[in-house]
């Protein structure tokens, strides 16, 4: 610790701790370059993790639309346009409705209206016309 005599005649006799030391020592900048650090890694941590909640949302519910999601996503994520996440996030949010379903249905009964072959068993076989 210097003496009163060490000091410079100008200088004040107490300096708060946040100006820095005749030795070049700064601790205000330095914890302010480790909490810059801290907060960009945890806001990027944050930002991967937010998009990709559309993709673990359609994880959890084994959604058919999985692959259709994750394309969304990744656009989103390289072309910046958040129209692609949010499709994405509702896409994953709400099953699209299953009309494939009732559709084979009306199909099948109009095949067994017609009498043609059912889906689970096999057609027919023809005789061959013998010359």
């Amino acid at each position: 610790m210097s003496t009163a005599a060490d000091l410079h005649p100008m200088a004040p006799a107490h300096l708060p701790p946040y100006v820095a030391g005749a030795d070049g020592s700064d601790f205000l900048m330095s914890f302010m370059v480790v909490f810059l650090i801290t907060v960009i890694l945890g806001l990027g941590v944050a930002y991967f993790t937010l998009h990709a909640l559309p993709e673990k949302m359609a994880h959890r519910s084994n959604a058919v639309q999985l692959q259709l999601i994750s394309v969304l996503a990744m656009l989103a994520l390289f072309t910046h346009n958040n129209l692609f996440w949010v499709a994405a996030l509702v896409l994953a949010a709400f099953r699209p409705p299953d009309f494939i379903t009732p559709l084979n249905s009306i199909a099948q009964s109009l095949r067994n209206l017609a009498g043609g072959p059912r889906r689970d068993e096999a057609p027919a076989p023809t005789a061959e016309k013998e010359s």
